[in-house]
């Protein structure tokens, strides 16, 4: 007869990410939920942090429900007490910080940079720029106090890496944050502290959803310039964010991994 206490441990002990501890912002939907399900499923505990509480207990619930260990933190990108105490919230209920997904991001109205308005073009920055630059600065005190050595991924986007004149100030914000990966894998590697990003393709996410509600067609443009022919499911971004975490990837540093079905090849 199968012991299935002891057949979940040997899973848990045996995954990815067994023993570490993982802190995910966007963790309500999209790409970061489906992270906090797989870091879960890998054996880490997981720490999801997000502003929509009601998002955050469903997928909270969910992996509880299937086995791991799971808590919550209502956390606004835009505010760095916020992410300090989000971070904090982590180190309290787990005792350490091992691994941080920034996932977290805002989009904006789609269309030439001169259309957007100034209220937008702040918010966007404010979120997915200088939120993964408070994030990253409480994440590495985090590791540095209890862990001491660590990975961090951000996640940036395929439009940070050419022209982008749909989303331009978006893509300018997610290349701003593939320099700050690079310059805090050169800053904190000597520490053993890791950072990369990954650099999602066409994903199929709610911000997408909302970018082709708005300018009909553009899902079917974007799979058309795809050499796989078709968009991302939020767990095959989940998985590569999974592994630079993980300590397979352990001399992978100031990389920018692109996840985009060859749509930069």
């Amino acid at each position: 007869m199968t012991n299935t206490s002891t057949t979940a441990t040997a899973t848990a002990t045996s995954g990815l990410l067994a023993g570490k501890v993982a802190f995910i912002t966007g963790a309500g939907r999209g790409i970061g939920a489906a992270a906090a399900r797989l870091f879960a499923r890998e054996g880490a505990q997981v720490l999801l942090a997000a502003r929509t509480e009601t998002e955050l207990q469903a997928v909270t619930a969910e992996i509880r429900a299937g086995g791991g260990t799971a808590d919550y933190v209502v956390c606004d990108l835009g505010d760095a007490a916020s992410i300090q105490a989000a971070v904090d919230r982590c180190v309290q209920v787990y005792g350490r910080l091992d691994a941080a997904f920034n996932n977290g991001a805002t989009g904006q109205p789609p269309g030439p940079m001169d259309q957007l308005a100034p209220a937008d073009f702040d918010q966007v920055c404010a979120v997915n720029f200088k939120g993964p630059w408070l994030a990253m600065t409480a994440e590495i005190a985090a590791i540095r106090a209890t862990a001491r050595r660590g990975a961090i991924v951000n996640t940036s986007s395929v439009g940070s890496l050419m022209g982008n004149p749909a989303l331009p100030v978006y893509g300018a914000a997610k290349r701003a944050v593939n320099s700050l990966t690079e310059s805090a894998a050169v800053t904190y590697g000597p520490e053993g502290i890791r950072v990369n990003a990954i650099a999602p393709g066409t994903t199929l996410t709610e911000m997408l959803h909302e970018w082709d509600a708005k300018s009909p067609g553009i899902i079917e443009q974007l799979n058309a310039g795809t050499p796989l022919g078709r968009a991302a499911a939020p767990d095959e971004i989940a998985e590569a964010a999974a592994w630079l975490l993980s300590d397979r990837a352990s001399y992978v540093t100031g990389t920018v991994l692109r996840v985009d079905g060859g749509m930069r090849a």
